[in-house]
C-alpha cells in the first residue's frame, strides 16, 4: 500500500452531526444519474455505504438481484444492518473492505457504486481500478463526489469563506482531495476506464426548514466531530475559530433569504464487454 493511502483519514468521522446528513441520504437525491441503468437482477456492490441508506434504496430496486454493502469502519456497519433489517430487505449485506484492494473476485458485480467516498481517500485512481476489475464486463462504475470549491451560498459571510478555506486545508493535510468532483473523469481515465458520462447534480438548501437542517448539522460538526479535533489537533484552527465559524453557519441559516448549494461531479462507466 502507498504512503498516501495508509496516511489517507476520514475527514468527518461517524459522530452524529455526520450520521445526521449520511441517513438522509437516499437513492433518489444521491444517485439519480445510475438509477435508469438498474435492472431487477443485477448484483451491485456499494463501497463506502455508511450507515446504509442508499444501499437499502438500491437492494429495494433489484428485487432479484442482490447488494453488498462495504465500509473501512467497522462500527457503521451495524447501523447500516439495521437499517436493512428495518425495511426487511433480504438481498443485501454487508462487511468490511478497502476500496484499494477490494476482497471479491474479477468481474464479480453488474454495478459498483460510490456515494463521497474517493474524496476522502488516499489513492483515487487505484480504488477506481479495483472498482473497475470487480465489475463484470458490460457492467457500470458509478461515483458521485461533491466538489466544496464550487459549493456557493448567499448571502455572503467572512465566516462561511473561513469555513471553506478550513474544510479545504484539513481535508487535505487528511490525504483528501475535497475538490472530488471535477477530478472524476480524469482520475477514471487514468484508472483505464473509457466508456465515461460524466455528469454533474446538486443539492440546493433553501428553505427555512432545510436551511435549519444543513446549518444545524455543519454547525454542530465545526465543534463536535473528528473533524473538528482534525482541525485543532493539525493546528490549522484554534478552538476560539471553530466556534466563530460554527456561529457563523448558524447565522446563515437564520437569514431568510439564505441560499446554500452543493455540486456533485457524477461518472457512469460501462466496463468494455
Amino acid at each position: 500500500m502507498s504512503k498516501s493511502q495508509e496516511t489517507a483519514v476520514y475527514t468527518h468521522g461517524h459522530h452524529e452531526s455526520v450520521l445526521r446528513s449520511h441517513t438522509w441520504r437516499t437513492a433518489a437525491n444521491s444517485a439519480a444519474y445510475l438509477l435508469g441503468s438498474l435492472k431487477p437482477h443485477m448484483k451491485i456492490l456499494d463501497v463506502g455505504c455508511g450507515p446504509g441508506t442508499i444501499t437499502a434504496d438500491l437492494a429495494a430496486l433489484v428485487p432479484d438481484g442482490h447488494v453488498t454493502g462495504v465500509d473501512h469502519a467497522p462500527g457503521i456497519l451495524d447501523q447500516a444492518r439495521a437499517t436493512a433489517a428495518e425495511r426487511g430487505l433480504a438481498n443485501v449485506g454487508f462487511a468490511v473492505a478497502d476500496v484499494h484492494a477490494l476482497d471479491f473476485p474479477d468481474d464479480t458485480f453488474c454495478v459498483v457504486h460510490a456515494h463521497q467516498v474517493l474524496q476522502h481517500v488516499g489513492d483515487p485512481v487505484q480504488a477506481l481500478r479495483e472498482m473497475r476489475r470487480v465489475t463484470a464486463p458490460g457492467g457500470f462504475v458509478a461515483v458521485r463526489e461533491s466538489d466544496y470549491a464550487a459549493m456557493t451560498w448567499h448571502p455572503a459571510s467572512r465566516g462561511m469563506d473561513d469555513w471553506a478555506d478550513l474544510y479545504q486545508r484539513v481535508a487535505r493535510a487528511n490525504g483528501g482531495e475535497p475538490d472530488a468532483g471535477r477530478r472524476l473523469k480524469s482520475w477514471a481515465l487514468r484508472a483505464g476506464l473509457t466508456d465515461i458520462t460524466a455528469t454533474s447534480s446538486t443539492w440546493t438548501f433553501a428553505t427555512q426548514e432545510e436551511r435549519a437542517w444543513w446549518s444545524g448539522l455543519w454547525a454542530d460538526r465545526t465543534l463536535a466531530s473528528a473533524y473538528a479535533e482534525r482541525a485543532t489537533d493539525g493546528g490549522h484552527a484554534t478552538h476560539g475559530q471553530l466556534r466563530a465559524v460554527s456561529a457563523a453557519w448558524r447565522e446563515w441559516g437564520q437569514c431568510e433569504d439564505g441560499w446554500f448549494s452543493v455540486l456533485h461531479g457524477e461518472i457512469l462507466c460501462r466496463k468494455e464487454a
